[in-house]
């Protein structure tokens, strides 16, 4: 079984049920301040650190006095308005004594869905935890429709664990791991400590195993599983509600691990591979060298740019002899890369008028 402090990069999924009280509405502060003190204690390992935290719409309930049953989307969007304030503020306040600083992001099932609204995302989330910052992140559902949404955080953390290229992913559930049946229904029903591959066997356990606090049940949370460690992160189903949720789990509490079945930058690369160019990028000697190198693509390397594409987009990357060296996801559309090719990054706003990223494609986009 794996152990935080392997973690380079950690993505915790919290729960409303255990930040909210359910009969007060009130924020859970005693726990949230022992998360907090997880946190820092991870980042004093050097672990980047995204939360993942549901509870705007049940901190909105609560301010706004609606009734503890499934609202129509108009008030849950309203109570999630005023409850994102509230819950910003909150992991603002409880970390800010440790020197650690927050920050905000709020997608949508679209987000992930388009592949410029994917990339834009990464960026962020990158250039934040490049700073030491902790993003928490939640489904925007104050204009999320049945339509955009995931649904439920599960799959919302494990696609941010992807994104990130997070090696470990952690639920924070009302149940302590994966179960053969529903342990409240099927007193015979047993706890697996691991799990290797997610079979159909295992499948058709999930049913509606736990408590039922969350919307998904374990279903979503076996979803998760197989999204996470196909991309190269473990991830672990484990009871959420004891103080200090993530040192209690590496002193060994009731847990299941589901294993990554590889490294989580290979399994990047190889569906970068895996996709079909929309154009190609000519780089000269230069630039092929430093592509050796383990360097990102520049403009300055570009000798001719050809196809259609967007941003986001598959382009091949061909060498000097017209041997394709690889491809990558570019940062700029067909005519905008034309427009800046053979070009100094400090040339790109003068060129195109707005500023540009320095990379035409980062070598964490690029499969060689």
């Amino acid at each position: 079984m794996a152990s935080l402090k392997q973690a380079k990069r950690l993505v915790v999924k919290i729960g409303s049920a255990l930040l909210v009280d359910r009969n007060t509405g009130a924020l859970r502060s005693d726990w949230l301040h022992s998360l907090a003190e997880d946190v820092t204690w991870l980042k004093s390992l050097g672990t980047d650190v995204i939360l993942v935290s549901s509870g705007s719409i049940a901190l909105g309930r609560g301010v706004l006095g609606l009734p503890a049953v499934e609202l129509p989307l108009e008030q849950s969007q309203a109570a999630a308005a005023v409850g994102q304030i509230r819950l910003a503020r909150a992991y603002e306040e409880a970390l800010a004594p440790h020197g650690i600083k927050t920050a905000q992001i709020l997608v949508t099932l679209e987000d992930s869905a388009d592949r410029r609204r994917y990339l834009n995302s990464r960026a962020t989330m990158e250039t934040l935890l490049g700073l030491g910052v902790v993003p928490i992140v939640n489904e925007n559902d104050t204009i999320a429709t049945d339509e955009i949404r995931y649904g439920d955080n599960d799959r919302l953390a494990a696609q941010v664990a992807v994104t990130v290229g997070a090696d470990q992913l952690i639920l924070l559930s009302d149940v302590d791991g994966f179960y053969t049946g529903n342990p409240v229904e099927d007193p015979t029903a047993t706890r697996y400590d691991e799990i290797r591959e997610i079979t159909p066997e295992i499948e058709a356990m999930a049913g509606d195993a736990g408590s039922g606090l969350s919307k998904g049940g374990m279903k979503t949370k076996l979803l998760a599983a197989k999204m996470a460690t196909v991309a190269g992160c473990d991830m672990a189903i484990t009871e959420g509600s004891p103080l200090n949720p993530l040192k209690t789990l590496e002193d060994g509490a009731n847990s299941t691990w589901f294993g990554a079945t590889e490294d989580p930058q290979a399994a990047r690369k190889r569906w970068i591979a895996a996709m079909k160019p929309r154009g190609e990028l000519h780089v000269d000697a230069g630039a092929a060298q430093a592509l050796g190198n383990g360097k990102s693509l520049l403009p300055a390397g570009v000798a001719k740019v050809t196809g259609k594409f967007g941003r986001g987009d598959p382009v091949a990357i061909v060498g000097p002899d017209q041997r394709i060296l690889g491809q990558g996801l570019t940062r700029y559309t067909v005519q905008e890369a034309r427009a800046i090719k053979g070009r100094k990054s400090a040339d790109i706003e003068p060129t195109l008028g707005y500023p540009g990223r320095a990379a035409l494609i980062h070598r964490d986009d690029m499969a060689l």
